[in-house]
């Protein structure tokens, strides 16, 4: 094996292109990339989608491949692309061998740039002689992190329009905060799994999308703690979130009956809402810019009075610009089953 992977490494070499640009990435990493990029391989989900939107035709294979309920929501073209597996995040499977086969001209990775990343990123670049530049994934940083992919897959003027998009919807969200105090915000909780009970601390990639869209999240201990934790019931019952997202139908369908449940605020008043997942989840699975659509989403179920908007028009629009797909009616009401808490079977 160690034999077959320097074999690739010395036949990948070679055929590195002459004519060159650099780019400066999110971590600050200054890298050299081909003056075309036309291939490209997605170190995980996130990456996937970010380079889908932008340039599908680049996109080299899904990590996960899709499952028979997203493809109706993906453009017909990109609908069979090879499973490839991932090279970050839990689960990771691909390895190197894989990626010296596809030989893609660049390597993209979307969401956090910390050390154990930007590690993993030179590694991989030393070991394949394939360029590998980082992306920040966090929810603010949308705009810029589709600039500069923009930049380096050649499409400048699509990386604009979408970070214009992204800002006018912030924007948006914005002029209606100014009017809100904090200690009026509606109380959220993101209800992960089938208990209900995995949750986003305040902070984490997974839940920016209920502070960016004027919540407050009740899993919040000051800071102490971020990302992904296990909560009790009693914590849930004690927090008592006005309101209640989650994915899951299983939590959905047995959690307005649970007497446990029924102690909050959210179950009491029927503030329990279900978020659509095709193609991608719309609050994170993965945390990329299907967030957007989620964030249009969360901003009308938290202000609907202020937010004023057409959930199927929005729909319509975002999967229109984003994800390259004109939806028929009979998609789009699937699609929005999830929504009013009827998920298709």
């Amino acid at each position: 094996m160690r034999l077959l992977l320097t074999f690739l490494v010395l036949m990948a070499l070679p055929i590195l292109p002459a004519h060159a640009r650099t780019i400066v990435d999110s971590a600050g990493r200054t890298v050299e990339i081909p003056e075309d990029v036309n291939t490209v391989f997605a170190a995980g989900p996130p990456a996937s989608i970010l380079v889908y939107i932008m340039k599908p035709e680049a996109l080299t294979g899904w990590p996960r491949a899709l499952r028979p309920e997203e493809r109706d929501y993906i453009a017909a073209p990109y609908r069979d692309l090879p499973e490839t597996g991932r090279l970050t995040g839990r689960g990771g499977e691909a390895n190197l061998e894989r990626v010296l086969e596809i030989q893609p001209d660049l390597i993209i990775d979307f969401g956090s740039v910390r050390d154990t990343y930007i590690d993993l990123a030179n590694r991989v670049q030393e070991q394949t002689g394939i360029p590998y530049i980082l992306i920040d994934g966090r929810f603010e940083n949308t705009p810029e992190a589709l600039r500069i992919l923009g930049e380096a897959l050649g499409v400048p003027e699509r990386g604009e329009e979408l970070a214009a998009d992204v800002k006018a919807t912030f924007a948006r969200i914005d002029a209606i905060l100014e009017n809100v105090p904090e200690e009026e915000r509606p109380r959220v909780y993101l209800a992960r799994g089938p208990e209900g009970l995995e949750t986003g601390m305040k902070g984490s990639i997974n839940t920016e999308i209920i502070e960016r869209a004027g919540g407050r999240n009740v899993a919040d201990d000051g800071g102490a703690t971020r990302g992904l934790v296990q909560a009790s019931m009693e914590q849930v019952i004690v927090a008592n979130p006005d309101t209640i997202v989650n994915w899951d139908p299983n939590f959905y369908d047995k959690v307005f009956d649970d007497p446990l449940w029924q102690g909050t605020d959210a179950v009491q008043t029927g503030r329990v809402y279900l978020s659509p997942t095709a193609p991608f989840g719309w609050i994170d699975r993965p945390p990329s810019l299907n967030r957007m659509m989620g964030l249009i989403w969360m901003a009308g179920l938290l202000y609907p009075e202020q937010w004023q908007g057409d959930l199927r028009d929005d729909t319509r629009a975002f999967y229109k610009l984003y994800y390259q797909v004109d939806l028929t009616d009979d998609e789009l009401e699937r699609l929005l089953e999830w929504a009013e808490g009827r998920p298709p079977l």
